[in-house]
């Protein structure tokens, strides 16, 4: 799960013509931390409901890499 959310925030990260990162942690911020704008949260959701199918913004905004962990390890 954490190879795959790396993959899926590098792939963005790529989209941007930014540096992909070479690790994740769980205080990481999205926005802050990983320069991520609404238009990459929205890719992001749409990417990992694709491979996890789990809407991670159903119940609100998630603003962590922890926060995304959370949410997938209650469905699987």
């Amino acid at each position: 799960m954490v190879e795959k959310l790396l993959e899926i925030i590098n792939s963005i990260k790529k989209n941007k013509f930014e540096e992909p990162v070479a690790a994740i942690s769980p205080e990481q911020k999205l926005r802050e931390d990983l320069n991520f704008d609404s238009f990459d949260l929205a890719e992001l959701t749409v990417k990992i409901e694709e491979e996890f199918g789990i809407d991670i913004f159903e119940n609100g905004l998630v603003n962590t890499v922890n926060e995304i962990y959370e949410k997938l390890q209650c469905f699987s």
